[in-house]
C-alpha cells in the first residue's frame, strides 16, 4: 500500500504540525501550542506569515511592538501554564529575530519551553547579501542565528523540507521534557519556509503529548530516608520546581507529617500560604532573617525541585559547614549540587515514597524554634510595609497591593530592587500566584510576562 503523502511547503508543514499538537492536563485535551507572537518582515512575512493567516481561529497570533518582549510574553505564558504549554515568536532575519536573543536566554536561564521561530538568510546564498545580513567573509554559513546556540536547549537551522519530519518532533520532546525543559530555536532560511515537499499524512494527525512522571531509584530513596532518620535539625527548601511538578500537595503534606520547617526560593514562592505555620519564609540574599536564621542551623538540607543558585546560597555562605543535602530534583545536574545525595525523580511522586520509607518527625524543639523565628519576621514585615513608616518605600507599596489583591491575582515583578522587595514582603494569598523573575533578571518583563500570563489566563 502506498504511502499516503500532502505536498506542503516547508511553512505550511510547521504550522499543520503545531496545529496538531495536544497535552492532556487533569483529564483535559488542550491544544499545546496557545498561539504565537509575531513582528513580519523579510524572512518570515511571505511564508509563514501565509500560512499562520490561514490557522487565525486555532493559533492566534499577538502582533508585538518588540521582539524582545515578544519573548519575555511567551516565557509569562509558560510558566503560567506550569511549562505544560507554550508559545512561538516570530521574528523577521537580522535585527529582528537578534531582539529575541535576550529572552531566549531567560527562558534558557528558567528551564522555559518557548519555541523560536525565525528568518534567516537565503540557503543557496544567490541573493547575499541580503538586507541586513551579517557576513562572515571566511565563513558564509555562519550567521547571526548562531548566537541562539548558547541559549537554546534545542537548535536547528532547516535546510531541507524534510528536516521538519524530525526537528519539530525532537523540538516538542524537548520543551516538554521534565529535566531538559528550555526553548527551541528553529532557523528558517528565506528560500526553504516556500520549498515543497510531499510530507507523510501520519506527520500531522492528531497527537496528545503527557508530562513524563519520573519514579526515583529505591536505593536513593532509601538512603536519603536514612539521612532523614538521623537528622536532628532538617530543613527543606522548596523551589520552582514544585509548581512545575505539580508538587504543591504532596510538598504540604510532607511537611505536615515530617514537620519539617519549610523555606521557599525566590522560584518557589508561594509553594506554600503565607500563613502555613511551617512556611518559614524565603531563604537567602533577598529572603527573610526567619529562613536565613534555621539555614545556618540545620543538619540537613532537603532540595526539592531547586537550582540552588547563589541568591538562594549566598554563594553558599547560608548554611553549617557540616550540613548535608539531599538533592530531590527531576534533573540530574540539580539533584548532584553542592555534593548531595541524589533522588532523582518527580517531586510529585517521590515526596510521599520518601515519606513512607523514612518514618520520620522533626524534633518539635527544633520546629518550635523555627516558627519563632518566623513570627519575629512576620512582625518586621508588618512594620516594613505599614503607610506613615518613612520614608515611602517599595515596601509600602507591595503592602497596599497585597491588601487590595483577590487571592487568585498573579504578582509580577522582575530586576531591580523590586524583586527582593517583593520576595520578603509579599504574603502568599493562593499557591502558584508569584512570579518574581530573577532568574535572569529582565527589565521589561514585568509587563510583557504579565501579559502572556494574562493571555493564558
Amino acid at each position: 500500500m502506498a504511502e499516503r503523502t500532502v505536498t506542503l511547503t516547508v511553512a505550511q508543514a510547521i504550522v499543520r504540525f503545531l496545529e496538531s499538537q495536544f497535552i492532556e492536563m487533569d483529564g483535559t485535551e488542550r491544544r499545546l501550542c496557545g498561539g504565537g507572537f509575531g513582528i513580519f518582515g523579510h524572512g518570515n512575512v511571505t511564508c509563514l506569515g501565509e500560512a499562520l493567516a490561514d490557522v487565525k481561529d486555532t493559533l492566534p497570533l499577538y502582533r508585538g511592538q518588540n521582539e524582545q518582549g515578544m519573548g519575555f510574553a511567551a516565557a509569562g505564558y509558560s510558566k503560567a501554564w506550569l511549562r505544560r504549554r507554550f508559545m512561538f515568536c516570530t521574528a523577521s532575519a537580522g535585527p529582528g529575530t537578534a531582539n529575541l536573543l535576550t529572552s531566549a536566554a531567560l527562558a534558557h536561564a528558567n528551564r522555559l519551553p518557548v519555541l523560536m521561530l525565525c528568518g534567516d538568510t537565503f540557503l543557496t546564498r544567490l541573493p547575499d547579501p541580503v538586507l541586513q545580513q551579517v557576513e562572515h567573509f571566511g565563513n558564509p554559513a555562519l550567521g547571526l542565528n548562531d548566537a541562539f546556540k548558547a541559549v537554546s536547549r534545542y537548535w536547528d537551522r532547516i535546510t531541507h523540507p524534510a528536516q521538519v519530519i524530525q526537528s519539530l518532533p525532537a523540538a516538542i520532546g524537548t520543551m516538554l521534557d521534565p529535566a531538559d525543559c528550555g526553548p527551541a530555536f528553529i532557523a528558517l532560511p528565506q528560500d526553504t519556509q516556500g520549498w515543497t515537499y510531499d510530507y507523510p499524512v501520519e506527520l500531522f494527525e492528531r497527537r496528545v503529548h503527557r508530562i513524563r512522571s519520573q519514579p526515583a531509584d529505591s536505593s536513593e530513596i532509601a538512603n536519603a530516608a536514612a539521612l532523614l532518620k538521623s537528622s536532628k535539625r532538617p530543613m527543606i527548601i522548596a523551589g520552582g520546581g514544585v509548581q512545575y511538578g505539580d508538587a504543591v500537595a504532596e510538598l504540604t503534606a510532607f511537611a505536615e507529617a515530617t514537620r519539617i520547617p519549610v523555606v521557599e526560593t525566590i522560584a518557589g514562592r508561594a509553594n506554600l500560604l503565607n500563613d502555613h505555620r511551617l512556611n518559614i519564609g524565603p531563604i537567602g540574599v533577598t529572603g527573610s532573617d526567619s529562613a536565613n536564621s534555621i539555614a545556618e542551623r540545620a543538619d540537613l538540607v532537603l532540595a526539592v525541585g531547586t537550582r540552588l543558585q547563589d541568591f538562594t546560597t549566598g554563594s553558599w555562605t547560608a548554611f553549617a559547614k557540616d550540613a548535608r543535602f539531599v538533592g530531590l530534583n527531576v534533573a540530574r545536574h540539580d539533584a548532584a549540587k553542592h555534593l548531595a545525595a541524589t533522588v532523582i525523580g518527580d517531586c510529585k511522586r517521590t515526596l510521599p515514597e520518601l515519606q513512607s520509607a523514612a518514618e520520620y518527625a522533626a524534633p518539635s524543639e527544633w520546629t518550635s524554634l523555627a516558627q519563632a523565628e518566623r513570627a519575629k519576621w512576620n512582625d518586621y514585615v508588618v512594620n516594613n510595609t505599614r503607610v506613615g513608616n518613612r520614608p515611602n518605600s517599595y515596601a509600602q507599596a507591595i503592602g497596599i497591593v497585597n491588601g487590595l489583591c483577590h487571592e487568585r491575582d498573579r504578582i509580577v515583578a522582575a530586576a531591580g530592587g523590586l524583586p527582593a522587595e517583593v520576595t520578603a514582603n509579599w504574603k502568599t494569598l493562593a499557591t502558584g500566584t508569584v512570579d518574581v523573575e530573577f532568574g535572569f533578571s529582565c527589565m521589561g518583563y514585568e509587563i510583557a510576562g504579565a501579559w502572556g500570563a494574562r493571555i493564558a489566563q
